[in-house]
């Protein structure tokens, strides 16, 4: 992923909103969610919910589809991971990292 695009997706998840609303169509999964539902979940305005779709959108961290009336939004995990992956390339020296890794930690002073 380039830095320009990972500049983008981060700045569309830099404001609360667009945060919980991503965040939220994560814990959804890949069937999605229509916009009025993650309003009342999220309890967002209609009105301020296209705003943010849009600006996630445009970052490229979700998408839509049209099913009936209705626009269902869904997270783009591929956007998600690349992500993760550019701002954790470097973690630990190059070497992967697990869940239990603490990097630098021996490097840090005791107190």
């Amino acid at each position: 992923m380039k830095t320009k695009a990972v500049i983008t997706a981060l700045a569309a998840l830099a404001q609360e909103s667009r945060l919980a609303i991503f965040r939220h169509l994560v814990q959804v999964g890949p069937e999605g969610c229509a916009a009025s539902r993650i309003g009342e979940a999220l309890d967002i305005a209609p009105s301020s919910m296209s705003f943010h779709l849009k600006e996630l959108v445009h970052a490229e961290l979700i998408s839509s589809r049209q099913e009936g009336r209705f626009v269902i939004y869904t997270a783009n995990y591929k956007a998600m991971n690349e992500v993760i992956g550019f701002l954790t390339e470097n973690c630990c020296g190059g070497n992967p990292c697990s869940p239990a890794a603490t990097c630098g930690e021996a490097a840090l002073p005791r107190a």
